[in-house]
């Protein structure tokens, strides 16, 4: 399923956060943004999945304006886990799971026979049947971010759209989501759009790279190609190496402290 922007400005009030943005989203892949804090990252998912409103340019799901479209179709082509979700009280996983399935049925929301299998599905795929009858509010950190990545799953979308998925998880938690979400990819296929803050983590699991500053996209390609010391030092303004992991091969970066007086995280790069 083909998703890109084109074009794209978006503004809270008169502050522009995002001017004329025009990104390809390569299909069934795992993309990461990534950029420093306040570039605009979750900014760009939220209009991506209609949270806001564009105030030029449009965002192109399969060939048509995703703004233009009725929200329960969308809702049946993409799914988003934001980056923050409250859980009301006393709700179960699997209550929570069925949410997922509210673009599916009518208005009287009769579950049917399809809706009761995605939701079983979902629960499965993401280790929480037996925690199924548990409350949201009882289980750990990187248990409830399953549960709520297992909701977006039971919308059965071929586009997911993650705000920092591993955000207040310790570091196995954050070993379990990733990997879960590289399995959803490559076991099913399914495109992938996460906006992370580390970016190890980034190089490790995604395809495809795109590094945002001040709106804009500085560098976009494979981690290999993109993770390198100008990056981190334009974008982040960080003084750091580029090496390789010792056991996967794929680019790790380490970072040795901030470069005083940066300036230049503006400077347009490669894309």
């Amino acid at each position: 399923m083909a998703l890109q922007t084109e074009s794209l400005v978006l503004a809270y009030d008169s502050k522009v956060i995002v001017d004329g943005l025009s990104l390809e989203f390569p299909e069934g892949k795992i993309t990461a943004l990534v950029g420093p804090n306040g570039s605009g990252k979750s900014t760009i998912l939220k209009a991506m999945s209609r949270i806001l409103s564009p105030k030029q340019g449009s965002v192109i799901l399969d060939g048509a304006d995703i703004h233009t479209l009725p929200a329960n179709e969308v809702a049946r082509r993409l799914a988003i886990l934001p980056q923050s979700n409250e859980t009301p009280g006393g709700l179960t996983v699997e209550q929570l799971v069925r949410f997922g399935r509210a673009p599916y049925q009518g208005l009287l929301g009769f579950s049917s026979t399809k809706d009761r299998e995605q939701v079983r599905w979902a629960l499965s795929v993401t280790n929480l049947v037996e925690l199924s009858q548990i409350p949201v509010a009882e289980l750990s950190g990187g248990q409830r971010q399953r549960a709520w990545i297992a909701m977006a799953l039971a919308q059965d979308t071929n586009v997911l759209l993650l705000d920092e998925p591993t955000t207040y998880l310790d570091m196995g938690y954050q070993v379990e989501i990733m990997e879960l979400i590289k399995n959803l990819n490559r076991e099913q296929n399914r495109t992938i759009i996460m906006v992370l803050h580390d970016l190890n983590q980034a190089a490790r699991y995604a395809d495809h790279l795109i590094a945002i500053s001040h709106g804009k996209p500085r560098v976009s390609g494979p981690p290999a190609e993109t993770l390198t010391q100008a990056m981190l030092n334009n974008v982040f303004g960080v003084d750091a190496d580029v090496i390789q992991d010792p056991r996967t091969r794929l680019p790790m970066c380490v970072v040795y402290g901030a470069i005083k007086n940066a300036t230049s995280r503006t400077t347009s790069m490669r894309r």
